[in-house]
């Protein structure tokens, strides 16, 4: 029996497909069929990727009553064609409305998403996001009962409006930037500036740390009145990112403690995507866990593991649409050697916000002029930093990894990089790189990795998703075919 996870009508659609085996068939997001950045609803070509297996239920990710009652007690409007489930569904799937449905909570959804994917047999999880139905911070414990089945026990948890992640895209918005969407820029711009005003900010925006109460409901986004109407966008930023790292380290204790002899960390929620946060999880938990798409678009895949109980089978990120063929790794070498930069489109697409190698634009980290070049061809803002993908094994040697992070599959941490000097395009202004290690694994970007160390010396290159600012990843070779002409770049695959 194949389940069908869905995740829709807010932000970031997604669909997922697990067996009754618990291998995970698909998962891929709406934007990328779409062309919409963020595409709150369920495009038809993504159903038409889907429409390859047999589906025989479909697992939504939150409880829609319970998101339009919190609604209607905000004082917003009612979404009249999202009260049941059964709406949602029609709208989104029409062909698959004849199906049993079962819906689940938000938070619990990435909780499943994390906790089935993990290697353990029990975990301490943490959810942080904007909002749920109205659920902005869960903390879980999860284990597995002799049957193989997943449990999960609340043991804490915090409801609108006291929101870190409304703070954090409040202040986004407060800095010109595009609110629950450009908070990871934000995180970027923290680093140019100053943040030794931040315990102001924190006064005035938050009541109890120990609970993570805030003075206003930032979901409207900020007051007219406070420090951060004096500050300049940098140093806003840098002020937020600390307020935001203390709430959060708050939390991670809070849920030490409720736990105290678990040493395993599942962390969800769309505020588990800030790595500058992440680099310090090692204080609180020895093993951590973040699924590479820990935001509403990965609920798609937690919804479906609800629904199927036990642990799935995670082997990696590449879980979206097939471009078929072998990776392009001798192309993709000459290129590199030949221009420093070259775009790369082949096999199945990430599922999550990073692109891992298989929806890439890669280049020498080596080059001065590397990070300008590559900020031009995205049109980016030049203040923005860009990661390095390196060879497992020899991360240690270029980059002081924090405790916790033995590695850094899918880049969810930042590191300190030992030798900034050499590779000037991969370090950002504070010596951070957000790097992603890549194992013994047999995948295209490891093989590639090996023969560019072989003729450089050099184990890493500099690795940025395959896209456009405000547009979403490259997802067919339609989509590499227009970048290529447009930007004039050439992309393999």
């Amino acid at each position: 029996m194949n389940i069908l996870g869905i995740s829709a009508g807010f932000h970031d659609a997604a669909l997922s497909v697990v067996s009754s085996t618990g291998d995970i068939l698909f998962a891929g997001h709406s934007e990328r069929y779409s062309k919409s950045k963020h595409d709150s609803y369920i495009h038809s070509k993504l159903i038409d990727d889907v429409r390859a297996f047999d589906i025989q239920s479909i697992a939504y990710y939150e409880q829609p009553w319970r998101k339009q009652l919190r609604r209607l007690r905000s004082g917003e409007k009612l979404q009249w064609d999202s009260l049941t489930v059964n709406q949602c569904i029609e709208r989104e799937l029409g062909n698959y409305r004849s199906l049993p449905v079962s819906s689940y909570d938000h938070h619990l959804s990435h909780a499943a998403a994390g906790f089935q994917t993990s290697s353990f047999d029990r975990a301490t999880v943490v959810v942080i996001d904007a909002i749920g139905e109205s659920d902005t911070i869960s903390i879980y414990s999860a284990e597995y009962d002799s049957q193989g089945k997943a449990h999960y026990k609340k043991l804490w948890g915090q409801k609108y409006p006291h929101s870190i992640g409304l703070f954090y895209s409040a202040m986004t918005k407060q800095c010109d930037l595009v609110p629950m969407e450009e908070e990871y820029i934000l995180m970027g711009m923290a680093a140019w500036g100053d943040a030794s005003r931040w315990e102001t900010m924190s006064a005035q925006v938050v009541r109890d740390y120990s609970q993570a109460v805030f003075k206003d409901n930032y979901h409207i986004g900020m007051p007219d009145c406070g420090i951060w109407t004096e500050l300049s966008r940098e140093d806003n930023a840098a002020c937020a990112q600390q307020v935001l790292e203390q709430l959060v380290y708050n939390v991670m204790k809070k849920a030490r403690d409720l736990t105290n002899d678990c040493k395993n960390l599942v962390y969800m929620g769309g505020v588990a995507l800030n790595c500058l946060a992440n680099r310090r999880l090692g204080e609180y938990f020895e093993n951590i866990w973040i699924m590479p798409n820990p935001g509403d678009a990965g609920s798609s895949l937690g919804a479906a593991a609800l629904q199927y109980r036990g642990r799935l089978n995670w082997v990696n990120a590449y879980l979206g649409h097939n471009i078929p063929g072998p990776y392009p790794v001798a192309s993709l070498l000459d290129s590199l050697l030949s221009d420093g930069i070259c775009g790369v489109a082949s096999g199945r697409a990430e599922f999550g916000p990073r692109a891992l190698g298989n929806r890439s634009l890669l280049a020498d980290p080596r080059g001065a002029d590397i990070k300008d070049r590559v900020n031009e061809i995205k049109r980016r803002q030049k203040f923005r930093p860009f990661a390095p993908v390196i060879l497992e094994e020899m991360a240690d040697q270029y980059f002081d990894l924090s405790p916790g992070w033995s590695n850094s599959r899918y880049m969810q941490s930042v590191a300190r990089c030992r030798l900034p000097d050499r590779f000037p395009a991969i370090c950002h202004v504070d010596g951070t790189s957000r790097v992603q290690t890549v194992p013994s694994d047999g995948s295209g970007i490891r093989q590639l990795l090996e023969a560019w160390y072989a003729r450089t010396g050099c184990p890493m290159l500099l690795n940025t998703s395959l896209n456009i600012r405000g547009e979403p990843m490259v997802n067919d070779r339609a989509d590499a075919d227009r970048f290529e002409n447009l930007y004039k770049v050439k992309v393999l695959s």
